[in-house]
């Protein structure tokens, strides 16, 4: 399985690191360390030297509570950034964004992937996604961020992950695009109570029926500090367990805080199951 984009190709044979590049000032674990350009440039650089494939550029907090930011500020922390890392890196470049605005400028300015925590279910983000014609990750999550942690419920955790994929899929190729452009996220910690998490972190390998690549992203997140008691410096051992099983359950692009921890850990493991390793580029 490959992802393609814009002369860019990831073989999906293997795992793959995605870098977390927040440019916010109010993200849950480093909202103000790269809202900066020149910082978040150097943070690009130093986690692609650590064997990053992909960079998820990210500017709006998505964490529970987090306030609403506009259209314009949002193209103002995301587009100069994209711009100058699609002039000088030969990485796969996500925007984490769900306005449709942002979609069409930031693929103009050279990302080659969509990352919508809202599934693109936003005005106008179906149409400004078939338009790119770069791949979308679809992210499951039940509510709102601002609200989706407020007793979050399911009588059946598995099927109505699956039953929103079947939804948003379908709507998808409606709206013209492709099937094999898309990937899937469980979207661990969004709408989803701590059992929920685990609950579906263990049966994750079911979600590959869909024959789509699978993306994980649970660096740091409250799954993880509500479980072992422990503030969001203190996660990475617990991180790098989750994006491990998450990949002994069939993800392929793990999205971390912590790249260069993960990729030793992704390795390691990689060479146990397979008997080969892979390459940092």
């Amino acid at each position: 399985m490959l992802l393609e984009s814009k002369g860019i190709s990831l073989s999906l044979e293997r795992p793959h690191v995605m870098g977390i590049l927040n440019v916010t000032p109010d993200s849950f674990s480093d909202g103000g360390s790269w809202n900066r350009l020149d910082l978040a440039l150097t943070h690009a650089r130093h986690m692609v030297a650590e064997g990053a494939t992909l960079i998820d550029i990210g500017g709006e907090s998505t964490r529970p509570g987090a306030p609403a930011v506009s259209e314009q500020e949002e193209l103002d922390r995301v587009i100069p950034v994209v711009e100058h890392l699609a002039r000088e890196c030969e990485v796969m470049l996500s925007l984490d964004t769900s306005k449709a605005a942002v979609m069409r400028e930031g693929c103009r300015a050279g990302a080659h992937l969509i990352n919508d925590v809202r599934a693109l279910q936003e005005p106008g983000a179906l149409q400004a996604a078939a338009e790119a014609g770069v791949p979308v990750c679809l992210m499951h999550m039940q509510g709102q961020p601002r609200t989706m942690q407020q007793a979050p419920h399911y009588e059946d955790l598995l099927g109505e992950v699956r039953a929103f994929f079947d939804e948003r899929i379908q709507a998808c190729e409606a709206a013209g695009i492709v099937r094999d452009r898309l990937l899937l996220d469980p979207g661990y910690g969004f709408g989803k109570n701590l059992a929920h998490n685990y609950q579906l972190l263990a049966c994750q390998e079911q979600l590959l029926d869909y024959a789509l690549p699978l993306l994980v992203g649970m660096s740091r997140k409250s799954m993880i500090g509500n479980l072992l008691g422990r503030p969001v410096d203190e996660r990475l051992p617990g991180s790098l367990a989750c994006a491990m099983i998450g990949m002994q359950k069939g993800a392929r692009i793990i999205r971390v805080h912590d790249v260069q921890a993960t990729m030793d850990a992704l390795r390691v493991a990689w060479m146990t199951m397979t008997g080969r390793d892979f390459s940092q580029k």
